[in-house]
């Protein structure tokens, strides 16, 4: 008795390599998207932080000392 192809077993390891590259390229876009999420969250934190020393700068000045 013959088997069904002699092309099914590649084309088994064909779509196995495929859906792990599929799967790897997935991944890799997950992680650019966290990265750019999290280099927004730090740029919004450092420009509050910027503010804020402004801020408390511009009131230190206005205070100033009594005569």
């Amino acid at each position: 008795m013959r088997s069904a192809s002699p092309h099914m077993p590649r084309v088994g390891v064909l779509a196995v390599c495929g859906l792990l590259l599929a799967g790897a390229l997935g991944g890799c876009t997950t992680t650019q998207e966290k990265a750019a999420r999290q280099q927004a969250r730090s740029k919004r934190v450092l420009e509050a932080r910027e503010q804020r020393q402004r801020q408390q700068s511009k009131s230190h000045d206005h205070g100033g000392r009594k005569r």
